[in-house]
């Protein structure tokens, strides 16, 4: 009984291994030259996956125009292969000429790297907000996860106090592919939207 034991955890051991995610993060000034991405740096991360090595960035920019402001939010995910790389995909998301209040960031902490499903192929989630408002209304919220190329989308709004006892928003909705994909990855997004759905500020 004993050797069917030892080969099933060792069986078990060579899984964990072969699932785990290396990554590191990169200083601003240690991005390759080769990584090519716009606006002010807000994140770089290398790591290895079995589709093998990787460079993540997030970006922002903010522009202001007489009353006008408009903010970008772009994020880049580069394979590696020597002295270059290759654009696997990218996330483009913006709002232009706000004459209110704008609202357009990664929310801190929210950006990972995870092996949710033991495949040994890294899932990158990304998650922000976006708002142009002259009122007391939640932002826009979405959380944005690539497995490989393929994207898996949350989307909805912010959750605000409108009085007293009121609130309004904090509502989202999974894309087919999210529906369609495994429960760990919506329980993991669900928790992420929990604990960020409550908005308090609203504007840059």
């Amino acid at each position: 009984m004993m050797k069917p034991l030892i080969i099933l955890l060792l069986l078990m051991i060579a899984k964990s291994g072969i699932a785990q995610i290396k990554a590191s993060k990169i200083d601003s000034a240690a991005v390759p030259k080769y990584i090519k991405y716009k606006g002010g740096l807000d994140t770089a991360v290398r790591y290895t996956d079995k589709d093998g090595e990787h460079i993540i960035i997030t970006s922002e920019d903010f522009k202001e125009n007489d009353d006008a402001k408009s903010a970008y939010l772009y994020a880049y995910c580069y394979k590696v292969a020597g002295n270059s790389a290759k654009l696997e995909w990218q996330l483009y998301d913006l709002i232009e000429d706000c004459t209110v209040d704008i609202t357009s960031d990664f929310l801190p902490k929210t950006f990972a790297i995870t092996d949710l499903n033991h495949d040994g192929l890294a899932e990158v989630w990304i998650m922000y907000k976006n708002a142009c408002r002259g009122d007391v209304s939640g932002s826009t919220m979405k959380v944005i996860m690539h497995e490989g190329i393929k994207k898996y989308a949350m989307r909805g709004t912010c959750r605000v106090k409108i009085n007293g006892t009121d609130y309004a928003g904090g509502n989202y909705t999974f894309d087919e592919v999210f529906k369609a994909g495994p429960e760990t990855y919506r329980l993991y997004a669900q928790q992420l939207w929990k604990k960020h759905v409550n908005e308090t500020s609203f504007g840059l």
